[in-house]
This record gives structure tokens, C-alpha cells and sequence, in this order.
């Protein structure tokens, strides 16, 4: 009777074994692996402007600077609220949609610039880089194509 109480436990024991590895399987298949993570998103720029740092990308956007290698930029962002401009701001700016929409409320206040233009989609972002001098925006890594000038991946 021992054995056979033995060897329920162990049976027991091994199928619960096998279900936490099926669940641990599961749940790994579903997170996303460091290379998906990376991927996303990629600043892109007229083809005269050089790579640049995050540190230079927050100094544009927020309108600390307006030159690129002593020519002037022109940054344009995605259409507010959308998933790619919140990754953006997120991993480049570390603010948020509304803190964003804040900080150029006031700057734009006490009178020390407008906000970027807010382009509707990726075509209208890579259509405007490419036909303006110094033009900078982002769109998503999935939208590149030959002859874009990749400037910054986060």
C-alpha cells in the first residue's frame, strides 16, 4: 500500500511538474524577446543631416535647439495620441503625451516657439523628410525603406 501511495505522490508530482513548464512556456511565447523590444521605432532626417544622440533629438523637439550641424531643423512629430509618438517621447523624451503637451503650452506662452508639426502618418512623415532640407521625424522601424537616412534608433 506504501508503494502505491509512492507512487500516486510521485505521478502526482510529475504532472505538475509538466503543467508549470507548460504554463512557463505559455507565458515566455507571449513576452516579447529583447530584439522585438529594440525594434519600433527610428528617427529618420533629410539626407543632409548627420546621426544624432538622444540628448541632441530631446534639445530639438522641446525646442532648446533649432540647428543641426549649422543648418536649421525641422522636426515634425506623429499625430498626438498615437502609439508611435507615445513610444517616442517615452524612450527619447522621457515625458509623457500630456506632460509634452504641457511644457510647449507654457513655452509657447511666454513666447519661445511652437510646437513640432504633428504629421498624420508614417507615409506623410517619410514624404516630408525627404522633400524638406533639415527635416527630422520618427516613424515606425517596419515602415523603412532603402535611401531613408537613418539618424537615431532607440
Amino acid at each position: 500500500m506504501a508503494t502505491l501511495l509512492k507512487l500516486t505522490n510521485a505521478r502526482s508530482l510529475g504532472a505538475r511538474l509538466l503543467l508549470a513548464l507548460g504554463v512557463c512556456a505559455t507565458l515566455a511565447a507571449a513576452l516579447p524577446t529583447a530584439a522585438q523590444a529594440g525594434d519600433g521605432l527610428v528617427v529618420i532626417a533629410h539626407m543632409a543631416v548627420p546621426r544624432l544622440d538622444a540628448a541632441t533629438l530631446a534639445r530639438l523637439y522641446t525646442g532648446r535647439a533649432v540647428e543641426v550641424a549649422g543648418a536649421p531643423a525641422n522636426v515634425v512629430n506623429a499625430a498626438p495620441g498615437s502609439g508611435l509618438r507615445l513610444r517616442f517621447l517615452q524612450q527619447v523624451l522621457q515625458l509623457d503625451d500630456e506632460q509634452y503637451r504641457a511644457y510647449w503650452m507654457v513655452r509657447r506662452h511666454v513666447g519661445k516657439g511652437i510646437p513640432p508639426r504633428d504629421l498624420a502618418n508614417s507615409a506623410d512623415v517619410i514624404q516630408f523628410v525627404q522633400a524638406t532640407p533639415g527635416a527630422i521625424g520618427y516613424i515606425e522601424s517596419s515602415e523603412l525603406r532603402p535611401g531613408l537616412n537613418v539618424v537615431y534608433k532607440p
